[in-house]
């Protein structure tokens, strides 16, 4: 039997590789592609700087926005310090154990969970519960508990990541635990932690079910944590599947992917300036 020539096969299944990140991309480039056609013609300063009127039929998404952006960056407010601390935890200060295992187990079924459930606890938890109503810090909490599986697991490999030696050349030199930790492992880590931050923001910003159930679905600005608001991602499934106005739904729906394409833009330059920094 005649023996296929390996660089053949090579090039075979280079060429297969090729045609599936084209059909990835091309994907993207297609959705983008379509909100952009539809929604563009909406989008203008009135549209974004406007408080919508007539349920939304009119007027622009300027208390969707400020909602989206309070509701994102406190949600990473919370669950940074939880999740990176829970990374340095588990890399540390432990050994591989029962314990440990437990908790990655806990953070892997976490990390599996349909929103709708996030959705679901948080308004039986923090909005009847602990009576704090529909408003922005009870969906701030439920989007926190969503993407604290995400920073911790990025996190926590990028931590593992950092190579020993670093380590035992840091207490070689009579630095403590902490100090290494802090001086050394954390700047080389920095890449994977804060791109795994930046990934949780896309998380948080493009939310729709958890938000509904726990920050509500009302059209005015949240003045306060415990003000209910609105979100783009509410903003355009409300517009979308009452019916309301699909020109709106489309304009806002623009607004919300140019946010995450953005928001994704920064997380690769913050990693590649990191890694740049620290290589």
């Amino acid at each position: 039997m005649r023996r296929i020539n390996p660089r053949f096969i090579d090039k075979i299944v280079q060429i297969v590789f090729n045609m599936q990140a084209f059909f990835t991309v091309s994907i993207l480039i297609v959705i983008v592609a379509i909100i952009f056609i539809k929604g563009f013609p909406y989008v203008n300063p009135e549209f974004i700087f406007a408080s919508p009127e007539d349920m939304g039929r009119h007027g622009g998404i300027f208390p969707s926005i400020a909602g989206t952006i309070q509701l994102a960056l406190l949600s990473i407010l919370f669950a940074t310090p939880l999740g990176v601390g829970t990374a340095i935890f588990l890399t540390e200060y432990t050994r591989e154990s029962t314990f440990t295992k437990l908790i990655r187990f806990g953070v892997e079924s976490l990390a599996g969970i349909p929103s709708i459930l996030y959705g679901l606890f948080g308004f039986i938890f923090f909005v009847i519960k602990l009576k704090m109503g529909w408003s922005l810090l009870a969906g701030v909490l439920t989007i926190t508990i969503m993407i604290l599986p995400t920073i911790i697991r990025t996190s926590e490999e990028a931590i593992r990541s950092v190579p020993r030696q670093l380590r035992i050349v840091s207490y070689s030199l009579s630095a403590t635990k902490w100090e290494t930790i802090k001086k050394v492992v954390l700047p080389a880590a920095a890449p994977g932690i804060l791109t795994g931050i930046m990934l949780s923001i896309g998380r948080a910003v493009g939310e729709t079910a958890a938000v509904i159930f726990t920050m509500g679905s009302s059209l005015r600005l949240p003045l306060s944590i415990m003000d209910s608001g609105r979100t783009m991602a509410v903003h355009f499934y409300i517009l979308a599947r009452e019916g309301i106005s699909m020109e709106k739904a489309y304009g806002t729906a623009l607004v919300l992917v140019l946010s995450i394409l953005s928001i994704n833009v920064l997380a690769y330059y913050v990693m590649h300036r990191a890694i740049s920094k620290y290589s």
